[in-house]
C-alpha cells in the first residue's frame, strides 16, 4: 500500500496512505545495509510502501534537502523529502540569524536543488539600525533569485504574500531555534498549536520547542513540513572543489577564471578575487564561502554560526 510520510517522531513514522488511513510505521531494518548513509532513511514528505506495520520501501525522490548528522557521524540528516519550496526563516535580532547560517542553507539547498524563500521574522521589533539592515540582506540576496519577504508572525505583517507564496506548495519550514517557526506555523494553520517558548534572556537563543518534523495542510492546498531548529548547519558530502557551484554569483563569475580547478582563494588570474574586490561579489558571502572549504574540521559542525 502507497503512503506519504507526515511525521516523523525517531523510530516511528506516520503514514497518510492513498484512501485516507494514518498508518504508525516502523522502517524494516534492511533500509539500514542499503548504504544509505543516513540517521534516518525515511524522512517526512517520503512516498512509501507500507505492509504489517513497516515501511518496505522508499518511492524515487524528487529533490531532498539534508544536514550533517548532530553526532559528527560521517552521516547525514535528512531534513525533508520531495520538497517545491524551503522557507528559511530568519531574524536580524533575538535571535540574530547570521549570514553564514543562511548562505550555508541556501548552499546546501542549491546542492539537492531545492528552491528557497528567505522569511525575515518578528518585524515587529526591529528597531530602525535592525530595519535598515533587513533591507540590505534584501537586496544582497534577491539579485541572486532568492524570494525575500518581511513579515510578522505577530501582527500578521506580510502573511498573506506568504500563502500566495506557499499556496499548492510542499514547503519546508526551517531555521534557528527562537526565529518564530511555531508562532508562524499557527498563524498558517491554527490547529498545528505548535508550541512556542520565550527567547533565552541570558543567550538570546531560542529553546527547541518542535522535537520532530510533522507536515500539516494548508486552507487552499499545499503543505507545511515543520521541523525542529537548527543551531548550527554543516553540508555533508561535498568536495572542495564544489563548494563553489552552490554559490551563484561566484558559480557564474568564476567561469572567468584563468583556472579550471581554481579555489578562488590565491590563484592568479582569479575572476572572483578581482570581483570581489570590485565589490561585484558581498564579503559576506566570500566568508560563507571559504568557512564552507575548512569543513573538514568537523568540530565546526558543533559550533552555532
Amino acid at each position: 500500500m502507497k503512503g506519504l510520510v507526515i511525521r516523523n517522531t525517531g523510530s516511528w513514522y506516520d503514514v497518510r496512505t492513498d484512501d485516507g488511513q494514518l498508518l504508525p510505521c516502523k522502517v524494516k531494518g534492511t533500509f539500514r545495509l542499503r548504504g544509505i548513509r543516513s540517521t534516518n532513511p525515511v524522512a517526512v514528505g517520503d512516498w512509501v510502501e507500507v505492509g504489517g506495520g513497516f515501511i518496505t520501501e522508499i518511492y524515487d525522490r524528487r529533490n531532498y534537502i539534508v544536514r550533517r548528522a548532530s553526532n559528527l557521524s560521517k552521516q547525514s540528516h535528512i531534513i525533508a523529502a520531495n520538497v517545491d519550496v524551503a522557507a528559511l526563516v530568519v531574524t536580524i535580532a533575538h535571535p540574530e540569524t547570521s549570514t553564514t547560517f543562511i548562505d550555508r542553507f541556501l548552499a546546501s539547498a542549491e546542492a539537492y536543488r531545492v528552491p528557497v524563500a528567505i522569511l525575515f521574522n518578528k518585524t515587529d521589533l526591529y528597531d530602525e539600525d535592525q530595519r535598515l539592515q533587513a533591507e540590505r540582506l534584501m537586496q544582497l540576496y534577491r539579485p541572486l533569485g532568492y524570494t525575500c519577504l518581511p513579515l510578522s508572525a505577530e501582527t500578521g505583517q506580510g502573511l498573506d504574500d506568504l500563502r500566495a507564496l506557499l499556496r499548492g506548495k510542499t514547503t519546508l519550514f526551517s531555521g534557528n531555534s527562537g526565529v518564530g517557526k511555531s508562532t508562524l506555523l499557527n498563524r498558517l494553520v491554527p490547529e498545528a498549536r505548535a508550541k512556542t517558548a520565550a527567547i533565552s534572556a541570558a543567550h538570546d537563543q531560542g529553546q527547541h520547542t518542535t522535537t520532530f518534523s510533522e507536515m500539516y495542510d494548508l486552507q487552499g492546498g499545499g503543505c507545511i513540513i515543520d521541523t525542529p531548529g537548527i543551531r548550527g548547519f554543516g553540508t555533508f558530502d561535498v568536495g572542495r572543489e564544489e563548494v563553489s557551484h552552490y554559490f551563484r554569483e561566484i558559480f557564474r563569475i568564476g567561469q572567468d577564471c584563468r583556472f579550471g580547478n581554481c579555489t578562488h582563494t590565491h590563484e592568479p588570474g582569479c575572476a572572483v578575487q578581482t570581483a570581489l574586490g570590485n565589490n561585484e561579489i558581498a564579503e559576506s558571502r566570500y566568508r560563507s564561502y571559504l568557512s564552507m572549504l575548512e569543513d573538514e574540521d568537523e568540530r565546526k559542525y558543533r559550533e552555532k554560526f
